[in-house]
């Protein structure tokens, strides 16, 4: 919005008002503005280690209640800045929330959905969050229309996905897994005979005990997970979320309203940038939904990473002909503008469906209880470690790389879709406590694996329940 640009960053405000040539490359190079944006992911990183804690010791419950409390004094903070240093204090505050709530809430899905449903339920936490972004760029439309104070009710509607989840955390029970890692086991069998509408769940409660008692034993979980029985899940922690930013859907995003400006929509190109890449964010989870039960976790992260690279390439080359590297867009044909939005349509339905909510789902449901939380903190710090990062050196990079940029990301989405393939098991359908078979049987963890390091009723189980583990 002009008006906050005006006040806060006023050197890419005049940019963007200048009616000569610009390099659309390098006109929002802002470091003031890159920390601004970047203040959010530090404190998630620092907040997450403390969310670790707060989660194994308290609950996840309480995690995901200071999560929305935090989010919540952020938004107001932000909707009455009156400098810099206000909005990245109200930003900070949001990124304790922020971590906060990707430590806890992936895990209350995973921990609460019957396994035959976690995939479909845990993605519902993505869902949300796109269909969030939809609303809000809507929102943020109507709201710049507000004279000079519309962005005080833009930031300030981060106030309404806080209450949600505050509220949320304050009606919702905690999870049976939490109840019996704190020794509340008559509570536990009640919630879990409610959550799941049946009261024989007595084998299932000797799985979560079995996996508590385990649990207990272990006092420095962050030391347990350098352990080698769980060097699958340490990779997996760090490389998941590393791959996932590096796929950076920013970058498309960021060329998107220049195109739809280009097609016809003048004024509302921004608008109907969002409007339309973000429906084709939301259509594209919603497939993910449909799917991640049937056919996997495996095939979505292979066929979204060929189609991200693909995309990442052919939108590359349309930019780097008609922007070079001096960044002028020229005369852009509309025809042409039309092709890359399409590209960048068929990009996003492919983030949509694979990485961007299978990079939180399979953190959460492949760590035993016992290094669960530790091992799901490092996944959001490494993940926000690598926004922070990448947010840091985007505009810079974008600025020097010009359109190769495109292919320095493309790159790693081939690299990411090998990794998958070799070293990736599938997890679909198998329960959280009995995970540790599935990496026995990998041609190349398995090797990490002792045969007391299984839970002793993993075979039994997984036959009874007529689970099949496929390695590639």
């Amino acid at each position: 919005m002009p008006p906050f640009l005006k006040k806060f960053f006023p050197s890419v405000c005049r940019k963007l008002l200048e009616h000569t040539p610009i390099d659309r490359y390098c006109q929002f190079n802002s470091q003031k503005l890159t920390m601004f944006t970047s203040s959010l992911y530090l404190a998630a990183i620092l907040a997450s280690m403390v969310a670790s804690y707060i989660t194994r010791k308290l609950g996840r419950r309480l995690s995901m209640l200071l999560g929305g409390m935090l989010f919540g004094s952020g938004a107001i903070i932000n909707a009455a800045a009156k400098d810099v240093a206000m909005l990245i204090i109200g930003r900070i505050l949001l990124g304790f929330g922020v971590g906060f709530s990707n430590q806890s809430v992936p895990l209350y899905l995973s921990e609460m959905a019957p396994y035959k449903y976690r995939g479909a339920l845990n993605i519902g936490f993505q869902l949300s969050i796109t269909i969030g972004i939809l609303v809000a760029n809507v929102l943020n439309y109507f709201f710049a229309k507000v004279s000079y104070w519309g962005w005080r009710l833009s930031l300030g509607g981060a106030m309404v996905p806080a209450l949600i989840i505050t509220v949320g955390s304050l009606l919702l029970p905690d999870t049976p897994n939490s109840l019996i890692e704190r020794g509340q086991h008559e509570e536990a069998i009640a919630k879990l005979k409610r959550i799941r509408g049946i009261d024989n769940v007595e084998e299932e409660y000797n799985d979560l005990v079995a996996a508590g008692e385990t649990s207990k034993l272990v006092e420095h979980p962050w030391r347990k997970l350098l352990q080698r029985k769980y060097r699958p899940h340490l990779t997996m922690a760090i490389a998941i979320p590393f791959f996932q930013q590096l796929t950076e859907i920013n970058m498309i995003m960021f060329f998107a309203p220049l195109l739809f400006k280009t097609i016809g929509f003048g004024s509302d190109a921004s608008l109907m940038s969002a409007v339309i890449t973000g429906a084709v964010n939301v259509v594209g989870t919603l497939v993910s939904i449909g799917v991640v039960d049937r056919w996997g976790r495996r095939i979505l992260f292979l066929e979204g990473g060929i189609q991200m690279s693909i995309c990442q390439i052919a939108v590359a080359i349309f930019i780097g002909v008609q922007f070079g590297v001096s960044g002028e867009a020229g005369n852009l044909p509309k025809w042409y503008a039309i092709v890359v939005v399409i590209f960048i349509c068929i990009y996003v339905a492919a983030f949509a469906w694979s990485w961007g909510p299978l990079g939180w789902l399979v953190p959460s449901e492949i760590f035993p209880l016992e290094i669960r939380s530790a091992a799901q903190s490092l996944s959001v710090s490494v993940n926000m470690i690598f926004i922070f990062a990448v947010g840091q050196v985007f505009l810079i990079m974008l600025c020097h790389l010009k359109f190769g940029l495109f292919l320095f990301f493309a790159f790693f989405v081939v690299m990411m879709t090998i990794f998958v393939y070799f070293f990736l098991p599938e997890t679909r359908g198998v329960p959280i406590e009995e995970m540790a078979i599935v990496w026995k049987n990998h041609p190349f963890w398995g090797r990490f694996f002792a045969d007391d390091d299984l839970p002793s009723n993993a075979n039994i189980e997984m036959e009874k329940n007529g689970y099949v583990t496929k390695t590639v």
